[in-house]
C-alpha cells in the first residue's frame, strides 16, 4: 500500500502561518505539532495512505496552535514564536516539493499593514457583505444602477460614430 504525501497549501503573516492539508473524505487525521515541526497523517474513506512531515524554517508555539479537521481537509494556523519578519519559505529544506503550494487566497505581503489586512473582513479575506452594500447604492435603495439607462438619449450622435472606412483587399490593389 503507498503512501502519498497530502497536498499542502500555505501562507503567513507577522505573527502566523496558515496550512491547509487538501485530503477529503478523511473522519481522524493524526497530527502532532511540534516546535519545529508538523506531521499530518491520514487514510481517507477509499483507504488512501498520506502522509506528510513538515520540517518547519521557524519555531512555532504548539501550546497556542490550532487545528480543525474538515470534509475537505485539515486546517492549521500556527502561532509563530517570534512574530516579525516573514519566513523566507515554509520549510527548513530549500528542496522544491509538488504537494506544497503557496495559498494566495490567504497570502499577504509582509508590507501591507495589518488596517488594510484586517479592513478586508478579518484574516485577510474579502467583505462581500460590504462590498455588495456598497453597490447596491449605486443604484439608489437596492436598485440596479442600470435602470438609469432609460433617462439617456441613444439617438444622439458623439465622435465615436463617424464612418470608419472598411479593410481593402491586398489582393485587389495588386490587380489594379
Amino acid at each position: 500500500m503507498a503512501v502519498k504525501p497530502a497536498p499542502v497549501k500555505w501562507a503567513q503573516r507577522n505573527e502566523l502561518i496558515y496550512l491547509d492539508f487538501q485530503v477529503q473524505d478523511v473522519p481522524n487525521p493524526t497530527v502532532s505539532v511540534e516546535k519545529d515541526k508538523v506531521t499530518y497523517k491520514a487514510v481517507t474513506k477509499n483507504n488512501e495512505h498520506f502522509e506528510t512531515v513538515l520540517n518547519l524554517f521557524d519555531e512555532v508555539k504548539p501550546e497556542e496552535s490550532k487545528w480543525v479537521n474538515r470534509d475537505r481537509g485539515a486546517e492549521f494556523v500556527l502561532i509563530k514564536s517570534k512574530p516579525g519578519p516573514y519566513w523566507k519559505r515554509l520549510l527548513k529544506e530549500t528542496t522544491k516539493y509538488h504537494w506544497l503550494s503557496v495559498d494566495f487566497n490567504r497570502w499577504k505581503d509582509e508590507s501591507e499593514s495589518e488596517d488594510e489586512m484586517n479592513a478586508g473582513g478579518g484574516a485577510g479575506g474579502t467583505n462581500f457583505e460590504e462590498m455588495m452594500r456598497q453597490m447596491s447604492g449605486l443604484g439608489g435603495a437596492g436598485g440596479s444602477p442600470f435602470n438609469e439607462l432609460d433617462d439617456l438619449n441613444v439617438d444622439e450622435k458623439d465622435s465615436d460614430d463617424e464612418y470608419i472606412p472598411g479593410l481593402e483587399d491586398p489582393e485587389e490593389e495588386k490587380k489594379e
